[in-house]
Parts: C-alpha cells; sequence; structure tokens
C-alpha cells in the first residue's frame, strides 16, 4: 500500500521517515517529495507498506500524530493524476 504522510518537518529525511513507519512493519521505501528547483522538502512523503494490514495499522497510528512539533496528515494515497506539461510558452 502506498501511503501519503502530510504536514512533515521541512528537515525531515526519508530514513526519519522510513524509520518511524518500520514499527508498524515492512516499509519497501519512503521518500520526502522536495522542490525541483530549490531541492528543499515540500513538507509531505510517502511511504510503501507491502502488507496492507501493517500499512493500516500505520496509518491508524499515526494520523494526527504530534511530530516536531507538526500534526501529521496520514492516509493512503490516492493515485497520481496525469497533469499536462506546460512549456516554457506558458508562463508569458
Amino acid at each position: 500500500m502506498n501511503i501519503y504522510v502530510g504536514n512533515v518537518k521541512y528537515e525531515m529525511t526519508g530514513d526519519q521517515l522510513k524509520e518511524m513507519f518500520s514499527a508498524y512493519g515492512e516499509v519497501s521505501s519512503a521518500r520526502i517529495i522536495s522542490d525541483r528547483e530549490t531541492g528543499r522538502s515540500k513538507g509531505f512523503g510517502f511511504v510503501e507498506m507491502p502488507n496492507d494490514s501493517e500499512a493500516k495499522a500505520a496509518i491508524e497510528a499515526t494520523n494526527e500524530k504530534e511530530i516536531g512539533g507538526r500534526t501529521l496528515k496520514v492516509n493512503e494515497a490516492r493515485p497520481r493524476e496525469e497533469r499536462p506539461r506546460r512549456s516554457p510558452r506558458d508562463f508569458n
């Protein structure tokens, strides 16, 4: 199951996110999303857990939990919507 983790502190790393979710079961991947131009965290990430029951337990345990002064928003990730690519001409 792919899990969305929102409102994380900007200093959190993918390794820290993986460690947090590993307490609930096997984590196959964890990543924090960063801005393409600045490289700065966007304040959210994704965790992939192969076992759905462990993933649901992790969501239940971490949603609305306060970490680093921020209240996490955790739920099953929705499939990514395809958005049309914008060309530089679109910005003029």
